[in-house]
């Protein structure tokens, strides 16, 4: 048994084919500790939305704001025939019930600022950007007349109209919302129900002027705490809207993008335009007896902040398989070249060595920089495997060689990884010229000792 024992090992010291399927084999025991690291830096980054979410969610959500809309009563008529047992006929007795219409504006006019705080809240290591928004709304409505849908005047409770206002964040409100409609100052109060789920409304309208044909005006002003993204519901039968914040990294989301020529993005903040009319929208300007939700028809813009450190490392850790791979081919060519033995533990520890780079990565860029931590984290593990490389492969020929290579390979991640629009473009040409390096490094290598 002992020869035979003999024999393998030469056979594992000496044949190119048995070493290359031991380091591939090595390679892909490897990849259970990277999708460990993979699955810390998901659960890490799980862990800083739900913060942030806790800490929005006290301060502020995302603002959507849908208003003002006439809240209009009237009445409908409903006949039924009863049976008189006293009489032995049969009487018809009318029943009124109550419905409400819901108009919208025929002008709307928003003009927000928005204005994110100097110093994000903050709970342990994470930080979330909220913004405190100024909006003056004003506008008209037109004058009602549903006579065309077969309520006459007379049927409209003229001193029951009130104005609603819907918002998804009651919470963040910051003034005493008032509205001013034709002349009159009307406060506002939240409902509860149901069908006023995050909805305000002002009292009865005590002068409406119901015999005007004339356009009817209102304005108000809100100041309210938010996070995450401000979007309004274009109900105006022509929205305009105009947003400016002092936030350098918007993202303009919804239904509607804003003007040509009217976004103007810098280091200092945004400023941004929309104009909507009722024709770019499928609703109409009047509902009854329901309000729809219109939310599918928001517009607006997201205070997003810039790729963070855990989306950076996650992508990163993708590219663990390529640099843990080509590092150990690297160490195998070095190996077929010198004939110089490496052993597979050898290779494991250089291996866990490249994985350790990534769980270095993510605990130093929680208190630090991305930059910082990605160059604190290769500079160690590429000092800790040079120094190793040293003591294997003897000289400092290729231990020169493989700090070299782990050096521009690290740093053409770096490159990759800030890039946006041409990471794929210098991805591609990079892997190219790499493996037309590896081609010309092993042309020589006698590949028939099999």
């Amino acid at each position: 048994m002992e020869p035979k024992k003999q024999k393998f090992t030469s056979w594992l010291k000496t044949s190119i084919t048995a070493r290359m399927i031991v380091v591939g084999f090595l390679l892909f025991v490897l990849l259970i500790p990277l999708e460990f690291v993979k699955t810390l830096i998901s659960e890490r980054a799980y862990r800083q939305q739900e913060v942030i979410q806790e800490i929005n969610g006290k301060w502020g959500n995302e603002v959507l704001l849908s208003g003002p809309i006439l809240k209009i009563p009237y009445k409908t008529y409903r006949e039924e025939k009863v049976y008189i047992p006293e009489t032995k006929v049969f009487e018809i007795k009318t029943e009124e019930i109550i419905n409400h219409a819901y108009l919208f504006p025929d002008d709307l006019n928003i003009v927000s600022k928005v204005t994110t705080k100097e110093e994000p809240l903050k709970r342990s290591i994470y930080e979330s950007v909220v913004f405190t928004s100024e909006i003056a709304v004003d506008g008209s409505f037109p004058s009602i007349d549903f006579s065309s849908k077969g309520i006459p005047q007379k049927d409209i409770i003229w001193d029951k109209i009130s104005v609603l206002i819907k918002t998804s964040n009651l919470k963040g409100i910051r003034n005493t919302i008032e509205v001013n409609l034709a002349g009159e100052t009307l406060a506002m109060t939240p409902k509860y129900s149901q069908a006023y789920l995050n909805t305000i409304e002002t009292q009865s309208v005590s002068n409406f002027p119901k015999e005007s044909t004339e356009m009817i005006p209102f304005s108000f002003t809100m100041k309210v705490n938010g996070s995450e993204s401000l979007k309004f519901i274009p109900i105006g039968k022509e929205t305009d809207v105009s947003m400016t914040s002092n936030w350098h990294s918007p993202s303009f989301d919804g239904n509607y993008l804003p003007d040509d020529g009217s976004r103007e993005i810098t280091k200092d903040g945004f400023k941004s335009t929309w104009k909507v009319l009722q024709i770019n929208r499928q609703f109409q300007q009047e509902f009854f007896n329901e309000l729809p939700d219109l939310t599918e028809f928001a517009f607006g813009a997201k205070l997003i902040i810039p790729v963070d450190e855990y989306q950076k490392s996650e992508r990163t850790a993708k590219y663990g398989f390529m640099v843990i791979g080509l590092t150990l081919l690297v160490f195998l060519l070095i190996q077929l070249v010198s004939k110089i033995y490496i052993h597979p533990f050898q290779y494991i520890m250089i291996g866990l060595a490249l994985v350790m780079f990534y769980t270095l990565l993510i605990s130093i860029s929680e208190h630090s920089s991305f930059f910082k931590a990605y160059a604190i984290a290769s500079a160690s593990v590429l000092g800790l495997i040079t120094l190793y490389s040293r003591a294997i492969l003897k000289g400092f020929k290729f231990p020169i060689l493989v700090g070299g290579s782990l050096a521009s390979l690290y740093g053409f991640i770096y490159v990759i990884i800030q890039l946006e629009n041409y990471a794929l473009l210098v991805g591609s040409v990079g892997l190219f010229v790499i493996l037309a390096v590896i081609m010309f490094a092993s042309r020589k290598i006698d590949w028939g000792n099999e």
